[in-house]
C-alpha cells in the first residue's frame, strides 16, 4: 500500500495581480505522472485546496479535471479534507457526486464524527487502509469561549481541544489495528516547534495558540499527513509526523525552498518508508534586497534562469530618499528568461522613540493586518501587554474568514 501526500495547493492564488494558475497546470501535470511513476494506491490533499473560499471558475476547472484524470490513473482512492482558507461547502457540494469516483471529501467536522474514518478498499472489497480525514479545526469545533479567561487559558483550552480531538478517534480504528490495518490521519494545523514561511501562512488557532507538540497525537496513527505549513518538515523529529508543503513557492519568502510530495509506504500494518519527491520548479522567485549599488550588483549576477515559466523578480531597495528614477533605471536593464514583478522602495530611518533602525514599508498594502494592528499595539507602551488584545483582533479575523466561506 503507497500513499501520496501533499497538501496547500493555493488553487486560483495570485501573487500580488499576478495569477499562478500556469504553474498550477504543470504541477499538476507532473503529479498525475507521478501517481503511475511511484505507483500510488491513494492520494491524500490535506487542506488549503484552494486559495479563497469563492474560489474562480478558473481555479474550479482545474480541481475537477485533475480529479478526473486521476481515475485513468493506478490511484484507487482519493481523500481530501479541508484547510482554513477552503469553504466547506465549496468542498462538499459536489462530494456525493465524487464518493462514485472514490475520492472523499471531509471539508469540515462532520455531524456524525465517524464520518472521518474512511476505508480503503482494494478491488475483492478487503479493507487495507484507514484514513482519519481530520480537516481544520475551526473554533467552533473544539471549545466553547470561556468570558474572562486569560490568553494562556485559550491556550490551553485550544490545545487540549486539538489533541481530544485526534484521542476521540482512537476508538474508531482499534479493531482495524488489531488486524494490522495501516491507520493514517491527516490534520491543517500549526504544531509545536513547526517552521512556518513568514509571508504566505497565515496564521490559525488566534496567534498559533493551540500548537500540539508531536507526542500529543495518539501512537495508533502510523502515518500523519499534515497540511498550513508551506515547507516540507517532521514534526518534533518524528518521521511519521510530516508536513509535505505547498508544491510551488506562494510567497517570496519561500524562494530558496525546495518544493516535494511524499511517497509513503506500508509493509505489515506499519510504516515502512516516507520518502520526498522533489517537484520542479516552473517558475523561480528571486528576492533582491539592499542599497542601489547592492542591488545593481546582485541584478547583474542573475543568470538565465531555468523553468518552463519566465522567473519572477522581487526588489527591495533600502533607501534614506526616494528614488523617483528607480522604474527608469530597472527598465534600461535585460534579464534573460526573468522579469522584474514587483519592486519597493523601503526607507531606512532612526525611530525616534526607540533610537535603534527600523524599516518603513510605503504602502500598507505590503502589510497582513495582523502586522499593522501589532505596530500600532506597539506605540501603546502598556505595561501588562497586549496579549488579550490580539487575541480578541485575532478572532475577529478568523471570523471574517469564516463568513468569507
Amino acid at each position: 500500500m503507497r500513499i501520496l501526500h501533499t497538501a496547500d495547493w493555493h488553487l486560483g492564488k495570485h501573487l500580488g495581480p499576478y495569477e499562478r494558475t500556469g504553474e498550477h497546470a504543470l504541477f499538476l501535470q507532473w503529479l498525475l505522472d507521478q501517481i503511475n511513476r511511484q505507483s500510488i494506491d491513494v492520494l491524500i490533499i490535506a487542506g488549503d485546496v484552494f486559495d479563497t473560499g469563492n474560489p474562480s471558475n478558473t481555479a474550479l476547472k482545474q480541481y475537477y479535471d485533475f480529479l478526473w484524470q486521476v481515475k485513468n490513473t493506478c490511484c484507487r482512492d482519493v481523500v481530501i479534507v479541508g484547510g482554513n482558507h477552503d469553504s466547506v461547502s465549496t468542498l462538499h457540494a459536489p462530494r456525493d457526486l465524487l464518493r462514485f469516483f472514490n475520492v472523499h471529501v471531509v471539508g469540515g467536522v462532520p455531524e456524525n464524527f465517524d464520518e472521518q474514518v474512511i476505508e480503503i478498499k482494494d478491488d475483492s472489497g478487503t479493507t487495507q487502509l484507514i484514513v482519519c480525514a481530520v480537516p481544520f479545526l475551526r473554533d467552533r469545533d473544539i471549545r466553547l469561549s470561556v468570558p474572562g479567561e486569560s490568553a494562556d487559558e485559550r491556550r490551553q483550552r485550544i490545545s487540549r481541544g486539538i489533541a481530544e480531538h485526534y484521542r476521540h478517534l482512537v476508538p474508531y480504528i482499534v479493531p482495524y489495528r488489531e488486524r494490522h490495518i495501516p491507520i493514517v490521519a491527516t490534520g491543517h494545523l500549526f504544531t509545536a516547534g513547526a517552521q512556518a514561511s513568514p509571508d504566505s501562512e497565515k496564521d490559525i488557532h488566534v496567534g498559533n495558540l493551540g500548537q500540539v507538540a508531536g507526542d500529543q497525537f495518539p501512537a495508533e496513527f502510523d502515518y500523519m499527513a499534515l497540511g498550513h505549513l508551506h515547507r516540507p518538515q517532521l514534526v518534533n523529529g518524528m518521521p511519521h509526523i510530516r508536513y509535505s508543503g505547498s508544491p510551488i513557492p506562494l510567497s517570496f519568502s519561500e524562494n530558496s525552498d525546495q518544493k516535494v510530495v511524499l511517497a509513503a509506504s506500508f509493509a505489515d500494518g506499519k510504516l515502512f518508508e516516507a520518502k520526498e519527491i522533489p517537484v520542479p520548479a516552473s517558475r523561480r522567485l528571486i528576492r533582491v534586497k539592499g542599497d542601489w549599488e547592492k542591488v545593481k550588483v546582485k541584478l547583474s549576477l542573475i543568470e538565465s534562469q531555468a523553468g518552463e515559466l519566465p522567473a519572477w523578480i522581487e526588489i527591495q531597495v533600502e533607501i534614506d530618499d526616494y528614488m523617483d528614477d528607480l522604474d527608469e533605471q530597472l527598465k534600461a536593464m535585460e534579464f534573460v528568461n526573468s522579469e522584474i514583478v514587483f519592486v519597493k522602495q523601503i526607507r531606512t530611518r532612526q525611530h525616534q522613540s526607540m533610537s535603534e533602525t527600523v524599516e518603513e514599508a510605503l504602502s500598507l498594502n505590503d502589510l497582513h493586518p495582523l502586522a499593522v494592528f501589532e505596530k500600532r499595539c506597539a506605540q501603546e507602551e502598556v505595561e501588562t501587554g497586549y496579549d488579550d488584545l490580539l487575541q480578541t483582533f485575532h478572532e475577529a479575523l478568523e471570523l471574517m474568514e469564516d463568513r468569507k466561506s
